[in-house]
């Protein structure tokens, strides 16, 4: 029955998802604001909502655009059930900002397999990532799918390699003189953001390591029939998918490696683990299956809310 309602992708459907991020929004900005409450709070909370839904946008976008899914709804309610299912991910203005890059370059190195505009979509991806590390210095790991893209869906020349250099230095130089005008130490920014940190003592409560494990156990499960699966696709496709799986590796990573982990750092997993997980959902021939996989994660988010 739930399959049902989020088969297609209808109109409905992206209300619930906005109504899911709300709520999530909402919840973690009262948690953060018990003794406190302020103008800042709400306007704190504003931004994050304009900010997640225009990330529903873009990731239904590069789905639908680049045939990742089918024709529905499945990997925008997943995101939003995600960030319901851990509200901290709303907490983080600079994470969510720089995981609305990180889609726009996912957009733009997708739309490669075209082949027209090459060298404009490999600036573009590189400029995106590169505007992606001003706000979270770790997504500097996502240019590691820059390579992997040019080898798979470009000739391998010299051009190809050094349009995203520039890229790179041109966004260094803007930022280095904006902050030189501000007064903002960038060398320092970056330094203290390239810190590791294996303290996970704030994933030690017992509704964050219950939504952990559901999201990793069940995006593990579904990743082993999306890697089998992507022999299956159209030769055209598979990169794409590759680079999908690719993206969520490089986004565990970074949940490891970030030197403030308070939960937000996951939000970087959801758009990749949402289209892995729909297509999972797709698959499943058994009807009561597919119903209980997809009735855990819908249900999960509200029952977590009451512990």
């Amino acid at each position: 029955m739930i399959t049902s309602i989020f088969r297609k992708s209808k109109p409905v459907n992206l209300i619930i998802v906005f109504f899911l991020i709300g709520l999530a929004c909402s919840i973690f900005t009262f948690n953060s604001a018990k003794h406190s409450f302020s103008s800042a709070k709400v306007v704190h909370m504003l931004l994050c909502l304009g900010i997640s839904f225009f990330s529903v946008l873009i990731l239904n976008f590069v789905s639908s655009k680049n045939n990742l899914t089918k024709h529905n709804s499945f990997e925008i309610v997943l995101y939003g059930f995600f960030l319901l299912l851990i509200p901290q991910t709303t907490g983080s203005i600079s994470v969510m900002l720089s995981n609305v890059f990180l889609l726009f370059s996912l957009r733009r190195m997708i739309s490669l397999r075209s082949q027209k505009s090459v060298l404009k979509k490999l600036f573009d991806t590189s400029f995106w990532i590169a505007i992606a590390t001003l706000f979270h210095p770790w997504a500097i790991l996502f240019f590691i799918l820059l390579p992997i893209a040019i080898l798979l869906y470009t000739e391998n020349k010299l051009r190809n390699w050094l349009v995203p250099l520039t890229a790179i230095i041109a966004v260094l130089l803007i930022a280095y003189c904006v902050c030189f005008f501000i007064d903002f130490d960038l060398m320092g920014y970056y330094f203290n953001g390239f810190l590791v940190s294996f303290d996970f003592t704030n994933y030690n409560t017992t509704p964050f390591l219950i939504a952990t494990t559901l999201l990793f156990s069940f995006g593990l499960w579904s990743s082993l029939f999306y890697i089998r699966s992507i022999r299956e696709k159209k030769k055209s496709l598979r990169p794409a998918f590759n680079l999908v799986m690719i993206t969520v590796v490089i986004s565990f990573l970074i949940v490891i490696l970030s030197p403030n982990k308070q939960g937000s750092e996951f939000l970087f997993m959801y758009a990749p683990l949402a289209i892995i997980v729909s297509n999972y959902i797709e698959v499943i021939n058994e009807k009561w299956f597919r119903e209980v996989f997809l009735s855990i994660l819908v249900l999960m988010p509200f029952v977590l809310l009451i512990l």
